[in-house]
């Protein structure tokens, strides 16, 4: 009897110490975060996804997948709900896709925005809580899978048809005519270096003298220059004197001024005098040419006057005077 109420007593110690451990273990597993439910409903294939498993905004991990299964409002397609952080960003514009971790083949809920709308997606059961989830990568990829086969097919078809036999001659005759071509330059080649050799360089050389003339032609050009710039610099000194004040131009021009005034002065004043003297004076002359012409014709006129002077005897309409 006093053995079994020893095993008793150590039976229930062991069953109270494996209690405690328990609930130490789920007090410590707690889960004290506030956390958001959102679905995603979707037609593709959620292969790899199982319960637990991360779900991760942008890179972050905010929540874990609660619960997988089909779609009561939409046959066909599958339903997923997911559980997230109160804090993560869930706005109308948030999308979810399905990635992959490594060589593993595990899924994962990727969320993601494009930023389209800034109002926050309330969380819930129904259509109004659902995040779009977008085809993958790897489901775009399988889709086009086929598409991509066909063309890969196609590709090769193509290679095979280009190294075919008949191709493969012509390749070979094409190859050859590159070869002897290439023999071609290089003989071209040879021919250039032996030419430059035997001709140019000796011209290079008779070039030489040449050069040095025109190095010395180049140095008198030189010299002629600077002494034009010589010349130019007096003259300019000498041009910068003459446009001095009180200088040789402005002297000048003031003895032109003097002058046209004097000018102005003789037309305005002598002039005019000298025009009136002599227009009486060829008015006098030619009276006196009058008075002589009348005196040729007429000399008795200096004796009788320039009255009419009676015929004389012998004359025509002469008059012997009467007897008194």
């Amino acid at each position: 009897m006093e053995n079994k109420a020893h095993a008793l007593a150590a039976g229930a110690f062991v069953l109270g110490v494996a209690a405690l451990m328990v609930a130490l273990a789920l007090w410590l597993m707690r889960d004290t975060e506030v956390r958001n439910v959102y679905e995603m409903s979707t037609r593709e294939s959620v292969a790899g996804l199982q319960p637990q498993a991360a779900v991760r905004f942008r890179g972050i991990s905010v929540g874990r997948v609660t619960e997988i299964g089909f779609d009561p409002q939409t046959k066909g397609n599958v339903l997923v709900r997911i559980s997230v952080d109160d804090e993560t960003p869930i706005t109308r514009s948030t999308f979810a896709t399905l990635s992959y971790q490594g060589v593993t083949g595990l899924a994962f809920i990727q969320l993601d925005d494009d930023g389209k709308s800034s109002e926050a997606l309330p969380p819930g059961a129904g259509q109004s809580a659902r995040i779009p989830l977008k085809p993958s990568l790897l489901s775009r990829l399988t889709d086009r899978g086929e598409a991509i086969l066909v063309q890969v097919e196609q590709t090769t078809q193509r290679i095979n048809q280009i190294l075919g036999e008949d191709n493969q001659k012509l390749f070979s005759g094409a190859m050859q005519n590159i070869g002897d071509a290439a023999g071609g330059v290089h003989q071209l080649t040879q021919r250039l270096d032996a030419t430059i050799t035997k001709k140019l360089d000796p011209a290079l050389d008779a070039f030489a003298p040449a050069a040095r003339d025109t190095s010395s032609a180049m140095k008198a050009l030189q010299e002629a220059s600077s002494s034009v710039e010589k010349s130019a610099d007096e003259i300019a000194k000498t041009a910068q004197r003459l446009n001095e004040k009180d200088g040789p131009i402005d002297r000048l021009a003031e003895g032109t001024q003097a002058l046209s005034h004097a000018a102005d002065s003789f037309n305005s004043a002598t002039l005019p005098r000298i025009n009136r003297v002599t227009e009486e004076t060829s008015r006098a002359a030619r009276q006196l040419s009058r008075a002589a012409n009348s005196i040729n014709d007429n000399p008795q006129s200096l004796l009788f006057g320039n009255g009419q002077v009676p015929p004389g005897p012998g004359e025509q309409g002469f008059k012997a005077p009467a007897a008194k």
